[in-house]
């Protein structure tokens, strides 16, 4: 099995996952440090996903579904 999980890495070198995980027995690791610092994090799925739903959101029939919900001017 091989998964990628994020993690950070605090100044001691102590590493923390952010998800939870559940291995049969111990396991192996690779660590690869980014140059960003870690509150600088952006999260690659929703920039992958931005042009994606843009395209979607900006269909009329989007529009007509959530009509409903704007203000009326």
């Amino acid at each position: 099995m091989v998964k990628a999980i994020e993690a950070v890495i605090d100044e001691q070198g102590n590493v923390r996952l952010l998800e939870s995980v559940k291995l049969p027995c111990a396991r192996r690791a690779f660590v690869m440090i980014l140059e960003e610092p870690a509150d600088a994090r952006v999260h690659e799925s929703a920039l992958l996903s931005e042009p994606a739903l843009a395209q979607d959101w900006s269909r009329p029939e989007e529009d007509a579904a959530w009509s409903h919900l704007q203000r009326e001017r």
